[in-house]
């Protein structure tokens, strides 16, 4: 009766986007970079293909976060040893790896399946301005 519309492969049209992330919110930023990278802008979007495009974004160490999250908000990891957990904040976190920060929150917004990590491979993220893809003519657009 109703059907999933599935494109072919040769209609699947996947470009590349700039995003700078300077003086942006961090919630807002990845909320659209994860649309972007589901290729839900898109009117071929299918939920279990990946339709999407590649999204470069700069500036990282830029990003901004409302509020006391600089002091309060916690990432965690752990080394899978008894005791290995580690925690540090907002503020030490972007200090030591700024890319991490976007890529925790885009990751934490894709699908937790085999889909969403082929997606998350299409995010490129950079701390400073300077990215190494501008072979793929990358077009900027802003969030």
């Amino acid at each position: 009766m109703f059907k999933t519309y599935i494109p072919p492969v040769q209609e699947i049209d996947k470009k590349w986007y700039v995003v700078d992330a300077a003086d942006k919110r961090l919630g807002r930023l990845a909320t659209e970079i994860a649309s972007i990278l589901r290729g839900k802008n898109k009117p071929t979007f299918t939920p279990n293909m990946d339709t999407g495009d590649f999204v470069i974004v700069i500036n990282a160490e830029k990003v901004d976060v409302t509020g006391r999250k600089r002091q309060q908000k916690l990432y965690r990891r752990h080394s899978g040893r008894p005791g290995g957990m580690k925690v540090e904040t907002f503020e030490q976190l972007q200090n030591r790896i700024p890319e991490r920060i976007i890529e925790k929150a885009v990751k934490g917004m894709l699908p937790k399946n085999a889909l969403g990590r082929k997606l998350f491979t299409n995010l490129k993220v950079y701390a400073g301005s300077e990215h190494p893809h501008e072979a793929q003519k990358p077009e900027v657009i802003d969030l």
